[in-house]
């Protein structure tokens, strides 16, 4: 009796059964579906409606004054709020992918709500030309848009999360169309969305972005009046002018069904149920029209709207909300009237057995080898079914049969029961999403979770997530942005305890971006407690700059070590506070400071000259005037001998004004506490007046003598300089001023005169007095300038028989060389020398000699 109950409910279209049971029974009062616009959501989303301001409509106790309202779908009040939009009348609403309610008004405005019918900011245009000609129709599709205004152009956006609106091509068509349809961008070949138009013309026009193409020239017998693009966007369902029903191809090459209908005047609304059967409604009647048979007929005496789903067909009506499917395979095996199939005698079977009947073993008997198929129909029935008792039957009856069937998969009842259990819980009423098991693997868990949140239904998608084994985090940063929305009276030390207790359930949430969220809603005070709780750094510490904690931010840089985060400080301080409090922050933390020195020395030495100021540190600004005038000598305007070594020389003196500042201020106490209290810079100090002396004569002589060879040279080439250019007088200056010692004088200008090859000078220059070194840099000067004839005259001069020896062997005197080495009575010398003259046999034989007389080895 059960089977035939179930079944008494179906309708038949030629060989499939159709059922229609009752979703809900609306909550809401005083709503007439005639007297308003409505916008339903696909995946038992959202219903929003509003009264239509293009009839006239008696107000019954209400205002004057229009209101967007929005209902879940058992009718229960979401949001509502007034509207009170410029731009003329409202062309049409729709929602779009992620439940966003979009409104298009005359001017081309389209207005966004989200489904509590708050305003969602920025409203977006469709163009100068649809403000100025005005929107006399519009289609939706998924997340876009397309609109026609009077003269007849149409207007495309593609994506409302990128609105540009981008014109279609000129259709050419001086009346209005009847009729327009759109196909998705995904179906097309172009990749761009296509326009069908219904003209009054026995062919249809595809409006792309680029053209426009005569669609059905060769099919169609007149125009078409309704069309209805099915969801996959490959067939095209259309109500013609002599009232036929066509299905063909998108593209209208072929016809694929063409049926005479009841009544000539076009259809109010032309929908696809699933992809088998098309609906056409009339004022009363709802007409379900298939392949083949006859039409299967609904009568309602209120308005109704026709909600397309993947599986079937949704119908609004002022009182209910009913769902128009397909009878599933599964169920109707089992419910059929007279049906053996293995699901109906085991269904059967489990009836037998509740009755304590012999009769349910003997149905198992019967279905044995189909056992496994049996309980898997069973289970995939319950999978469609709304009726909870009814569920539970037939998972029963799986469960039952399961127990004698030891091949199947044991895990697929429990696997429904998750999914029933999900799905019974958002069909509640107070829920309101009537989701069937196909729109729900469709749409996603994940996917649901963010609809129940974005609805306020926190509880509830928290126990989803947790009971299907999904991340929470999603639904707890929600409810805690939420809650901190709306708690404004409750104090901050309250709500934090409340948001922790809370937060602390999933693991790894950003306590950052609630805190980002309370700083937003300007609870500045509870985002810098909740930050506190944040363990990552690079989240913590620009959420702390944000909320002007810069000090914090600072400390939690340092302590993360990470010397990215303490530059994003240091920059972000160093923009917002006077230099002294940005220098008062940083030097008590070594970290921040070093970093801030290494910055500043490589782009901006005048800040850093500041911080070493404002320190006490005065040796350090005079390192830093220091390499300053080293910076200007490389500078290429400052050509040795110009007058910007005038500046090099200030800043060098300047150098030296700090460093004996830095000695007399090293017992002192600077702004920042004890500096350099046992360093002592009088060396540095005493250098940098020698530097600056330096610099002068050598400035001095480059003016004297027009050749810009002096600059930056050392004190002993300035002196070798000097002497090369027959300078006598000046080298003997800087030999006295700069206190060159006399070992060191006589070898620098003994070198000079080789170089010039004066000779006769550098003899005179060695009688002059006893060298203080000797004659050995003679020797090696004359040696070096490959003039032995000269070095002969100062190696027997050489008081050392070593060093004369050596000299000897360099200018490859043999016999003396090894003369020499025998007064010294040096084997090693005499080994060395005899290598030297390896290539000559008489040479070595003089060395082997002496060796040999020596008696060394």
């Amino acid at each position: 009796m059960a089977n035939v109950s179930v079944a008494a409910e179906w309708q038949l279209l030629y060989n499939r059964y159709y059922r229609k049971p009752e979703v809900y029974r609306m909550t809401w009062s005083h709503v007439d579906l005639s007297r308003n616009k409505v916008a339903c959501a696909p995946f038992g989303g959202p219903i929003a409606v509003i009264r239509d301001d293009s009839k006239i409509v008696q107000l019954r106790g209400e205002s004057a004054q229009r209101k967007l309202r929005i209902f879940n779908s058992s009718g229960l009040l979401l949001g509502e709020t007034i509207w009170k939009h410029p731009g003329g009348r409202l062309i049409g609403m729709s929602w779009t992918d992620d439940q966003t309610l979009v409104c298009l008004v005359q001017d081309g405005t389209v207005y966004r709500y989200n489904i509590h019918a708050e305003i969602v900011e920025p409203s977006i245009s469709m163009g100068k030309e649809c403000f100025e000609r005005n929107v006399v129709d519009c289609v939706f599709w998924g997340n876009g848009v397309v609109c026609i205004t009077e003269s007849n152009q149409l207007f495309c956006v593609s994506d409302f999360q990128n609105p540009n609106p981008v014109q279609l091509a000129d259709p050419g068509i001086e009346d209005p169309p009847y009729c327009m349809a759109v196909i998705e961008p995904q179906y097309t070949m172009s990749g761009n969305v296509e326009v069908l138009l219904g003209i009054s013309e026995p062919w249809v026009l595809a409006v792309e972005e680029d053209g426009v193409q005569q669609l059905g020239v060769d099919v169609l017998r007149g125009p078409l009046q309704k069309m209805a693009v099915s969801r996959d966007g490959q067939w095209l369902a259309s109500f013609t002018h002599d009232g036929r029903l066509l299905v063909m191809t998108s593209n209208l090459n072929e016809i694929l069904i063409e049926q005479e209908c009841e009544s000539a005047l076009p259809p109010e609304q032309l929908a696809w149920c699933g992809m088998d059967t098309v609906l056409l409604y009339w004022d009363d009647i709802l007409l379900m029209m298939g392949p083949r048979g006859d039409p299967v007929r609904y009568f309602y005496d209120e308005p109704i709207i026709l909600i397309p789903e993947c599986d079937g067909v949704r119908i609004l009506s002022n009182s209910s909300m009913e769902l128009l499917q397909r009878v599933p395979d599964s169920t109707e095996s089992i419910f059929k009237i007279g049906s053996t199939s293995p699901a109906a005698l085991l269904f059967d079977a489990l009836d037998h057995f509740d009755r304590r009947s012999a009769k349910a073993d003997e149905n198992l008997r019967l279905i044995r080898a189909s056992l496994s198929e049996a309980v898997e129909a069973c289970i995939d029935a319950a999978g469609h079914e709304f009726d909870l008792s009814r569920q539970q039957t037939l998972l029963r009856a799986a469960s039952y049969g399961q127990a004698f069937c030891s091949n199947f998969q044991r895990d697929h009842i429990q696997e429904m029961c998750k999914t029933l259990r999900v799905l019974n819980a958002v069909r509640h009423p107070d829920v309101g999403m009537p989701l069937s098991i196909q729109q729900y693997k469709l749409l996603t868990p994940s996917v649901l979770i963010g609809r129940l949140i974005n609805s306020y239904k926190h509880l509830l998608a928290l126990r989803i997530s947790e009971y299907l084994g999904m991340n929470q985090e999603m639904v707890i940063m929600h409810w805690t942005c939420s809650k901190i929305t709306a708690s404004l009276a409750i104090p901050d030390a309250t709500l934090l305890e409340i948001l922790l207790e809370k937060l602390k359930l999933s693991k790894g949430i950003s306590y950052a971006a609630v805190a980002a969220h309370a700083d937003k809603n300007g609870r500045r005070k509870l985002a810098a407690m909740l930050v506190e709780h944040e363990p990552r750094s690079s989240k913590q510490v620009p959420l702390l700059l944000s909320i002007g904690e810069e000090d914090t931010a600072l400390m939690k840089a340092i302590e993360s070590g990470d010397t990215d985060l303490v530059y994003l400080v240091l920059f972000h301080i160093w923009q917002k506070r006077e230099p002294l409090a940005f220098f008062k922050m940083i030097h008590p933390k070594p970290l921040a400071r070093d970093l801030f020195v290494i910055y500043a020395r490589c782009y901006n030495h005048e800040f850093l000259k500041d911080f070493f100021l404002s320190a006490g540190q005065l040796q350090e600004v005079a390192f830093l005037v220091w390499k300053e005038s080293w910076e200007l000598g490389k500078n290429p305007m400052a050509s040795r001998g110009s007058p910007l070594h005038n500046p090099r020389i200030k800043l060098i003196d300047q150098t030296k004004t700090l460093f004996e500042g830095a000695n007399k201020d090293k017992e002192s106490n600077s702004l920042f506490g004890e500096a350099n209290k046992d360093k002592d810079f009088t060396f540095e100090s005493k250098a940098a007046e020698e530097h600056s002396k330096l610099l002068r004569a050598q400035h001095g002589l480059e003016v004297s003598t027009k050749q810009a060879i002096f600059v930056d040279s050392s004190i002993s080439d300035t002196i070798r300089t000097c002497i090369v250019l027959g300078n006598h007088k000046a080298a003997m200056k800087v030999k006295t001023d700069f206190k060159v010692s006399e070992k060191r004088w006589y070898w620098l200008k003994a070198f000079a005169l080789a170089t010039v090859r004066d000779w006769d000078t550098l003899e005179k220059f060695s009688k002059e007095k006893r060298p203080p070194i000797g004659f050995r840099p003679f020797v090696e000067a004359c040696i070096e300038a490959d003039e032995k004839g000269e070095a002969l005259k100062y190696i027997p001069k050489l008081t050392d028989p070593r060093e004369r020896a050596e000299a000897y062997g360099r200018i490859g005197m043999a016999k003396e060389a090894a003369d020499a080495a025998s007064q010294a009575n040096d084997g090693e010398l005499l080994g060395r020398l005899r290598s030297t003259f390896s290539q000559n046999p008489a040479a070595s034989s003089i060395f082997d000699t002496i060796r040999d007389k020596l008696g060394v080895s």
